[in-house]
């Protein structure tokens, strides 16, 4: 599925050979979700070092500051490496 408003992800400034570290965002098993994305959706995002990774990982995870009360993110979050 494709983004709807794909220029609103920033581009990366290294060739993708120098993202070492990365990030994959997936859905649980149980979300509804996947009968529309498919079991397999998956999306990763690639940093240069560890330390960005880490940095956007933190603010994935964090609850959205403009979610309902009592709404919580149906999302995995892992961090890679290649």
């Amino acid at each position: 599925m494709d983004i709807s408003n794909q220029h609103n992800l920033l581009a990366p400034l290294l060739p993708a050979s120098a993202m070492k570290f990365g990030v994959r965002i997936g859905l649980p098993a149980a979300d509804p979700l996947r009968d529309v994305l498919g079991a397999d959706w998956h999306r990763e995002h690639w940093f240069a070092t560890a330390a960005e990774r880490d940095a956007a990982l933190r603010e994935m995870a964090r609850r959205h500051p403009f979610s309902r009360i009592g709404d919580t993110p149906s999302i995995r979050l892992e961090a890679i490496q290649r």
